[in-house]
């Protein structure tokens, strides 16, 4: 479980559907692998569908990535690695990562510092485990 505030998981969680949403389909598995995020990160899980309509209006009203990665940026490197995690999950979950998620993830890496060699090994685990 991360330490996060409220806030935070709610632009983390944004952040997660922008992910999810950036080849234009927000299916049902990708919304539960947020809401499996929310679950394991808040002490009240039942305000996992709550936050994640804020999370959904967030991302809905944003037009740039700064706003959601500033919170991750000065986060340890374990916390960068799980979200880092989160991301993959989403973006492998229909068995096909485009060049514009791909793409993403090496913005996201550059934006809250976070190496690109540990990323892709993140995702070829993830890829070996399904």
């Amino acid at each position: 479980m991360l330490k996060l505030k409220q806030e935070e998981i709610i632009g983390i969680a944004a952040l997660l559907i922008h992910a999810a949403k950036i080849d234009e389909i927000y299916s049902e598995k990708e919304k539960k692998i947020v809401l499996n995020f929310l679950d394991k990160n808040l002490e009240n899980k039942s305000m996992s569908k709550e936050i994640i309509k804020e999370a959904e209006k967030l991302e809905e009203n944003s037009n740039q990535l700064l706003s959601f990665t500033k919170i991750i940026k000065d986060s340890p490197l374990k916390t960068k690695s799980d979200i880092i995690e989160e991301l993959w999950k989403i973006l492998i979950s229909d068995n096909n990562v485009d060049l514009y998620e791909s793409n993403l993830m090496r913005r996201i890496c550059g934006l809250i510092y976070f190496p690109d060699k540990e990323s892709g090994e993140i995702k070829m685990r993830l890829i070996n485990s399904k």
